[in-house]
């Protein structure tokens, strides 16, 4: 039988992403990221639009060659039409549809935060449905109850802040770089969550971060009023002290969701799962819960464009195709 091959194209935020599937194995993945917004602290929209002009091209090219196929070996053609930048949206979605228009192909158009729930399917070994996820990235923090690979279900989502915001707005006030995500993880494998904050009072399975953001923030001020070097001296305590709450604030309403659900089966996705303390918070849970646990490769939890591949597949195999009418939806509804 012959093999179906499928380019994948991300382009919602600032990195520029590329990947080609084989039947349901990916033979190329590739991203070029944008280095221009650690100066200005966040991603600048425009700046990004423009990056993906210039990167798009080039990286389709490396992952053709990657995989070792031409253009006319392409079955179909998938990309991210939402939710994101607009402008960065509008890139990945014209060049998809132009390219399969000049090959004669069906486009496949993919949710982003759906398609970090899908990664889990990339390599063994994948989910049992039912099971839940815990989505966790800059703009995004979700519960999804997935039962099916078309039927995926939010059961709690946040308010305000995503969770990846409120490491970068604290990375921001402890002079961190952006993004401080990371930088904060580093410094707190040698620190202890010596300090508490807050944790927001919620009902059922939403989110909510910006409390949490202000209590840091009045934390921090409190304590330079009185030892004006508290920051310096102490960064790795405060550092794992506010990524100890934000870890428990995700990880409490995955356990009240499991217990809701009597799911067992549980998984993390989205730029933030790559956050060790978070990985190692959730398999202490699992022993104490029973779970069995799924967490994705690094190279799969950040944009990428493995995941809008794999997630192709499936809609591939159903004939589910998108017309040439759609376009880029920066609020792509789930």
């Amino acid at each position: 039988m012959k093999s179906t091959y499928i380019l994948a194209i991300e382009s919602s935020c600032d990195d520029t992403a590329a990947a080609i599937i084989k039947d349901d194995k990916i033979v190329a993945n590739g991203v070029s990221t944008q280095k221009i917004h650690e100066n200005y602290g966040g991603v600048v929209p425009e700046w990004a639009s423009r990056k993906h002009q210039e990167n798009i091209i080039p990286l389709i090219d490396h992952v053709l060659k990657e995989s070792g196929i031409h253009l006319r070996d392409l079955n179909a053609i998938a990309f991210t039409r939402g939710p994101g930048l607009l402008g960065s949206l509008i890139v990945g979605v014209s060049f998809a549809k132009s390219l399969a228009l000049s090959l004669n192909i069906p486009i496949i158009e993919i949710h982003h935060m759906k398609a970090h729930v899908l990664a889990h399917f990339i390599d063994d070994p994948k989910p049992n449905f039912p099971f839940l996820c815990l989505t966790v990235s800059g703009g995004h923090t979700q519960i999804i109850k997935v039962e099916d690979f078309n039927k995926l279900e939010i059961m709690g989502k946040t308010l305000d802040d995503a969770a990846g915001e409120a490491f970068d707005k604290a990375g921001k006030m402890l002079g961190l770089p952006y993004p401080a995500g990371p930088h904060i993880d580093r410094l707190a494998q040698k620190g202890e969550p010596r300090f508490s904050f807050p944790e927001p009072s919620i009902d059922g399975l939403d989110f909510s971060f910006s409390g949490l953001k202000t209590a840091f923030r009045y934390f921090l001020r409190d304590q330079v009023k009185v030892e004006p070097d508290f920051i310096y001296e102490n960064m790795n305590d405060i550092a794992c002290s506010i990524q100890h709450s934000i870890i428990d604030i995700l990880l409490n309403k995955l356990e009240r969701a499991s217990a809701i659900t009597g799911i067992q089966e549980v998984a993390i996705a989205g730029g933030v799962s790559a956050n060790s303390g978070l990985r190692s918070e959730l398999m202490k849970r699992s022993e104490k819960n029973g779970w069995k646990v799924h967490i994705p490769k690094f190279e799969y939890c950040t944009d990428n464009a493995a995941m809008i591949a794999i997630a192709a597949h499936y809609k591939y195999i159903s004939g589910d195709f998108s017309s040439h009418a759609v376009g880029p939806d920066a609020r792509l509804a789930w």
